[in-house]
């Protein structure tokens, strides 16, 4: 996720509080690396898999809004061409502009509307909860092996 997304919010189970998220938390959240909360100072991590599923679904959005764009002025300028030509008429031009344009509207509208959410993020306990992988290097450290 290279821009940060406006209007991903989360929520500290832990503290019940909700806040923006910054870029760099949407970041560790799109790599499932835990995070501090910045008002209880609990590491959070987002556990649920519908949610993480439906934050990883917004990377589809990226390309919607210069896709529609294209896609606008395509169909005007082929409501134009049809109209020079005689295929259409200007009140058809028109209807087909319009309808175009609307289109264009209401997907962004859409898109927007999906970006709108909050992440229940989960309290974890650091240590317990990382994977085995990284647990020899922490076991390492407190036996003194390392």
């Amino acid at each position: 996720m290279t821009a940060a997304i406006v209007g991903v919010r989360g929520h500290c189970a832990h503290c019940d509080i909700t806040f923006e998220l910054k870029p760099w938390q949407l970041n560790a959240i799109a790599i499932n690396e835990p995070f501090d909360c910045q008002y209880c100072h609990k590491v959070l991590q987002l556990r649920c898999p519908k949610q993480l599923k439906q934050f990883k679904s917004l990377d589809n959005l990226a390309l919607l809004r210069p896709s529609m764009i294209v896609l606008t002025c395509v169909a005007l300028l082929v409501a134009l061409v049809a109209e020079w030509i005689g295929l259409i008429s200007v009140i058809g031009q028109l209807n087909v502009s319009l309808v175009a344009v609307l289109i264009y509207f209401l997907t962004l509208r859409y898109a927007r509307h999906r970006q709108h959410m909050t992440l229940t993020l989960q309290a974890i306990n650091p240590v317990r909860d990382l994977p085995v992988e990284q647990l020899t290097p922490v076991a390492r450290a407190r036996l003194g092996q390392g």
